[in-house]
């Protein structure tokens, strides 16, 4: 018996390719992962993750005037690219744009955002 193979034409690969490409780049946001963090709660598990309410919404780079914010005692921050395990935050960054570098087209590492 022949075997009968069907040929794709190479349009349809291209145009496959293309679906796959375009998929892969518009599954993530520009936004990398953040969690709000209390700079002043580090151990060796991390920073304990506080309230989205007490950081600011800025979403400049770090240590600047709009994202940190002094509330009840706590120095609340937000941090960047975090693995987060109990309500503690760790290996991530401060500094947002460092964030978007390491994760690759936009896509941060791990979850998303709450607090």
């Amino acid at each position: 018996m022949a075997e009968t193979r069907r040929r794709l034409r190479s349009s349809t690969v291209v145009l496959g390719g293309m679906g796959v490409i375009a998929a892969a780049l518009t599954s993530c946001g520009s936004e990398p992962d953040r969690r709000c963090v209390d700079r002043d709660s580090y151990t060796y598990e991390g920073y304990k993750v506080i309230a989205d309410k007490n950081c600011t919404s800025g979403s400049s780079s770090s240590y600047g005037k709009s994202t940190r914010k002094k509330t009840g005692g706590s120095d609340a921050a937000w941090y960047y690219d975090a693995d987060t395990d109990g309500g503690r935050a760790d290996y991530g960054t401060f500094n947002r744009s460092d964030a978007v570098d390491r994760g690759g087209f936009g896509c941060s590492g791990s979850g998303s955002s709450g607090g």
